[in-house]
């Protein structure tokens, strides 16, 4: 009977405890929650600049304060 016992103490699989996979999985969305987050920050941050940008770009483009110009009387069409 003692070589039963020791042979099922032995015998026992190495199985990895309940708690190091909580604190395994705890370290994967802590690390993924980090890279989210910047991620967002970076977002965000490059939203601003680009509207920052555009706001600095559009007195320079406005479409409605250009002036027609005939591109018909060019080389293209003979008529010089």
């Amino acid at each position: 009977m003692s070589q039963v016992l020791s042979l099922s103490g032995t015998f026992s699989l190495a199985l990895i405890e309940q708690s190091s996979i909580v604190t395994a999985l705890s370290i994967s969305v802590i690390f993924f929650l980090v890279l989210l987050i910047l991620g967002l920050r970076k977002s965000y941050l490059l939203k601003k600049e680009s509207e920052k940008l555009s706001q600095s770009f559009s007195s320079d483009t406005d479409e409605e304060t250009k002036v027609y110009k005939d591109f018909t009387e060019s080389h293209l069409y003979d008529n010089n």
